[in-house]
C-alpha cells in the first residue's frame, strides 16, 4: 500500500514526492537522535545524553547480618560410604540438623511454606513440613563462635551407596541451622539457613560441594545465595565472593571466619574498573552478577561490558564512607 501511494505521488508531481520523502527522513532522524525527548534505545544516543535518561534501576538494599556459617572440611575425602566433615561457625547458640536423602520436591515446598504459610525457624517446624520425606536424621548443638568439626555418616543399616541417576528425586544431604534461643530469633532478621550439599557416590562422582544455600528471614522471605563474579588472582577473593554475595553483609565477625582483616578485603575489592581502568569497582550488575564498573562509569552502560547481557538492576557493593558496608539483594519469592 505505501509503495502504491508513493508511485502515484511521483506520477502526480516528482517535486512534491521528493519533498514528502525528505520530510519523512527528517522526522525519522529526529526520533532516532532524540530531538523530541522520547525514549529510544540508549545505544543510539551519544555519551553526553545518557546522563539525562538512565534505564537501570538502582536497587535499594537493607543491611542484614547473617548469624550462620557452614563449611565443608576436606571435601575430597567425603563420600556417601565414608561420611562427611562439616565446620559450623555461628554468632549465637544454634541447632544443626542433618537430613540424609531429603526429597527434592518437598524441600522446594518448604521454601514456599516459609513464604505463604508459616515460618520455618525451628527444627520442629521443618520436621512438620518435611512429613518424614527423608532417609535419616541427625541433630547437633552448636555453641556460639566456636568452630568445631562435626563428622556425620549414614548408619551402616541403611545400605545406601548412591541416590540414583541424574535427575534425582533426593538430595544427598541437607543441613538446617537454626537459632536455639527464642530471644535470638527476635533480634536477627535471618532465623535459619538451609544448605544443600552434594556428596559423591557410586553413580555420581562429582566432588563434594555446597550446591544451594537459602537464608530464611523472620519477614517470610528467603534469599538464594549466589556467587558474585569478581576479578581475582587467587583463592582469597573466591572466599570473599561466596560470603559477600547479593544476600549477606560483611562485618568483623564474618571476616574472622575467613581469617581476614578489613585491609585485606579492601585490597581485594579495590579492583580497577574494566572501562576506565582507574576507578574502584563498586557496582553489581543484575541479573548477570558481574562486578566490573565504578561509580563514574555505571551511568553510561545499559549492557554489561563483560558479557553484553542487558542490565535490569544494579546495586552498590560498598559506600565510600563505609568500605565494608555490604548490602543484600533479596531474591523475588
Amino acid at each position: 500500500m505505501p509503495t502504491l501511494f508513493l508511485a502515484t505521488l511521483y506520477e502526480y508531481s516528482p517535486l512534491f514526492y521528493i519533498s514528502v520523502v525528505f520530510v519523512c527522513f527528517v522526522v525519522t532522524s529526529g526520533f532516532v537522535l532524540g530531538w523530541f525527548r522520547l525514549d529510544v534505545p540508549i545505544i543510539l544516543r551519544n555519551s553526553d545524553e545518557t546522563d539525562s535518561i538512565s534505564l537501570i534501576c538502582k536497587k535499594q538494599m537493607r543491611q542484614v547480618k547473617n548469624p550462620f556459617g557452614l563449611e565443608i572440611k576436606n571435601p575430597d575425602a567425603a563420600s556417601i560410604t565414608s561420611g562427611i566433615t562439616v565446620t559450623p561457625d555461628c554468632l549465637e547458640n544454634s541447632v544443626l540438623t542433618f537430613y540424609w536423602g531429603c526429597n527434592v520436591q518437598k524441600l522446594q515446598e518448604i521454601l514456599l511454606h516459609h513464604v505463604y504459610c508459616f515460618l520455618i525457624k525451628t527444627p520442629a517446624a521443618l520436621e512438620n513440613a518435611l512429613c518424614k520425606e527423608y532417609l535419616h536424621r541427625e541433630q547437633r548443638f552448636i555453641q556460639k563462635q566456636r568452630k568445631e568439626d562435626i563428622f556425620i555418616q549414614l548408619p551402616p543399616g541403611c545400605h545406601i551407596e548412591d541416590f540414583g541417576l541424574v535427575p534425582r528425586a533426593r538430595y544427598p544431604l541437607v543441613a538446617f541451622l537454626t537459632l536455639s534461643e527464642e530471644e535470638d530469633r527476635e533480634s536477627y532478621d535471618i532465623v535459619s539457613m538451609l544448605t544443600v550439599v552434594h556428596i559423591p557416590d557410586r553413580s555420581y562422582r562429582l566432588s563434594c560441594r555446597i550446591i544451594y544455600q537459602y537464608l530464611l528471614t523472620a519477614q517470610g522471605q528467603f534469599f538464594d545465595l549466589k556467587q558474585l563474579f569478581m576479578s581475582a588472582n587467587d583463592s582469597l577473593s573466591q572466599s570473599i565472593d561466596k560470603s559477600f554475595t547479593q544476600d549477606c553483609t560483611a562485618d568483623k565477625d564474618i571476616l574472622e571466619k575467613f581469617g581476614l582483616t578489613e585491609d585485606e578485603v579492601q585490597e581485594e575489592t579495590n579492583k580497577d574498573c574494566v572501562v576506565c581502568q582507574n576507578g574502584t569497582v563498586n557496582w553489581v550488575l543484575l541479573p548477570c552478577r558481574h562486578v566490573c564498573l565504578c561509580d563514574g562509569c555505571l551511568k553510561y552502560f545499559q549492557h554489561c561490558p563483560i558479557c553484553r547481557q542487558f542490565v535490569q538492576e544494579s546495586f552498590q557493593l560498598y559506600s565510600l564512607s563505609s568500605p565494608l558496608n555490604y548490602d543484600v539483594c533479596p531474591k523475588e519469592s
